[in-house]
């Protein structure tokens, strides 16, 4: 049902370094650029499967990160959303919460939550 989200920027550099690094934790890459004044970049498994896309705001204003808007990250395995969130955090994100199990057990939600260098809220989570 989701094609893509966008999330801004206010340092693109440090913006697709963060991304690059993190994203190859689950093989996601690099599928598009936009070489316009935003620089948009699409991340993601395949064009065929909901991307995350990071540029400068279409306003030309400041990015602001939301209070309340957050992008989850679909994993593999648990083991996974302990890598991703190791790897966020090594790269210097901000802890939103440590990997574990959230909800009651038998509903199966396994998720850690970081902010990206700009400020975005971010889950990585494994159900079932």
């Amino acid at each position: 049902m989701i094609g893509y989200a966008t999330l801004g920027t206010n340092d693109i550099d440090t913006a697709l370094t963060f991304y690059d690094a993190l994203f190859a934790t689950v093989g996601g890459k690099r599928l598009m650029q936009m070489p316009d004044a935003r620089q948009l970049t699409f991340y993601g498994a395949g064009p065929d499967k909901p991307m995350l896309v990071i540029g400068k705001p279409y306003d030309g204003a400041a990015a602001t990160a939301g209070n309340g808007t957050m992008v989850a990250l679909a994993a593999d395995s648990r083991e996974q959303v302990d890598q991703v969130y190791a790897k966020a955090i090594e790269l210097g994100a901000a802890d939103e919460g440590a990997a574990g199990t959230r909800g009651p057990e038998e509903m199966g939600f396994y998720g850690a939550y970081f902010r990206d260098p700009d400020g975005n809220k971010l889950c990585v989570f494994k159900m079932g």
